[in-house]
């Protein structure tokens, strides 16, 4: 992928109303483009009411261009994760819990900000650009008018997802030597006071 152009995975909370700017909740994983060479850049970042400011980046331990890999919407790769979004809705920060979500997969032009901090831009000779996938697989839970779910402690979707024990050591492994970025430690940028749901985070 050349500098600029992003290749995007992201789960927003499904519009209901013409207020979905203003109470969407996504949760993304966005791969930026770098100079040949360089390693690439996995971006995260959550969305609750709107608002993000809960960026964490990360150097890929591996060349994405040279096999598929599994990426999860739980901020996992290939099966282990990167980052914790926790559920903080006592301190008012809305947590996607029984919402109708969608799934997007894009692909745009950031070079205003992707690389470098926008220093390097798109190199438009290489285009066009492509993004692509395989292996889609997509297992959830329905949730009905009346609160309940469809799926139960012994369906796929319950065990693999939403009820998954989080792999704290993998974890740790990734954030202590890939993360270049944490929102949350970032005092210059937060001078005002950090995300509410930085100190749970």
């Amino acid at each position: 992928m050349e500098p600029g152009p992003q290749a995007n995975q992201y789960m927003p909370e499904s519009p209901g109303n013409q207020k979905w700017l203003q109470s969407v909740i996504m949760k993304e994983h966005e791969f930026i483009g770098n100079l040949g060479g360089e390693p690439y850049i996995l971006h995260t970042n959550v969305f609750s009411q709107g608002k993000g400011n809960r960026e964490q980046q990360f150097y890929l331990w591996f060349d994405p261009t040279a096999d598929f890999h599994t990426y999860s919407i739980i901020f996992s790769v290939d099966g282990t994760p990167n980052r914790e979004f926790k559920n903080s809705d006592a301190i008012g920060v809305h947590f996607p819990k029984n919402q109708a979500m969608r799934i997007y997969l894009s692909l745009w032009n950031a070079d205003e900000w992707a690389t470098r901090g926008g220093l390097v831009k798109t190199d438009w000779t290489q285009a066009p650009f492509t993004a692509s996938y395989t292996n889609f697989n997509a297992e959830a839970c329905v949730w009905s008018s009346s609160g309940t779910s469809s799926c139960d402690s012994s369906s796929s979707a319950s065990t693999s997802g939403s009820s998954q024990e989080l792999d704290a050591t993998g974890q740790q492994w990734v954030q202590k030597n890939y993360m270049i970025y944490n929102c949350y430690t970032d005092t210059k940028r937060f001078q005002q006071g950090f995300p509410p749901d930085c100190n749970i985070s």
